[in-house]
C-alpha cells in the first residue's frame, strides 16, 4: 500500500463514476426492450398491384368509402362520422365473415383511414382489407 506524500496540496477527491455508468447501461437496456415492446401491428391486406380492378363487387363485400370530400359511404350510402359504429355493429353483428374493405380517396389523410379502422375494429370488424387505388391514368381521363 502505497501513499502519496506530496507537498503541499490538501485533500483531493474524485467522484466514482462506475455506479453511474452501470445505473444508466441499465436504463438503456430497459428503454430499448420497452420501445421494441411498445410497437403495434396491424393486420392489413392489401392487393397485389398488378390486379385489375372491377367495376362491380361482390355483393357480400362491405367497402367503407373515405371519400375526398370529407364524407364517408358504406357500400354507396353515405354515413355520418359519428354514426359509423352503429351502421358497422348493425352490418356485421349477424354475419359470420367479419370483413371489411376500405377505399380511401387520393386527398384523404393517413390520420383518417387509421381512425375509420381503429372504429371498424371497435365495431366488430376482424379482418381489414383494401381495395386497389385508382391510377393516376384513370382519375385524369
Amino acid at each position: 500500500m502505497a501513499m502519496s506524500v506530496g507537498g503541499g496540496g490538501g485533500v483531493q477527491s474524485e467522484p466514482n463514476v462506475t455506479p453511474m455508468i452501470d445505473v444508466l447501461l441499465v436504463l438503456l437496456i430497459i428503454f430499448m426492450v420497452v420501445q421494441a415492446m411498445s410497437r403495434v401491428t396491424l393486420n392489413v391486406q392489401v392487393p397485389p398491384p398488378n390486379t385489375p380492378a372491377t367495376a362491380k363487387g361482390n355483393p357480400d363485400q362491405i367497402v367503407m368509402e373515405l371519400r375526398d370530400d370529407g364524407s364517408y359511404a358504406i357500400n354507396g350510402q353515405v354515413v355520418p362520422k359519428d354514426q359509423l359504429a352503429a351502421q358497422i355493429h348493425s352490418i356485421f353483428d349477424p354475419r359470420p365473415a367479419k370483413l371489411m374493405f376500405f377505399k380511401p380517396g387520393l386527398n384523404r389523410e393517413y390520420q383518417d383511414v387509421i381512425e375509420a379502422m381503429d372504429i371498424a375494429l371497435s365495431s366488430g370488424v376482424e379482418i381489414v382489407g383494401f381495395t386497389p387505388a385508382a391510377t393516376v391514368a384513370a382519375t385524369a381521363s
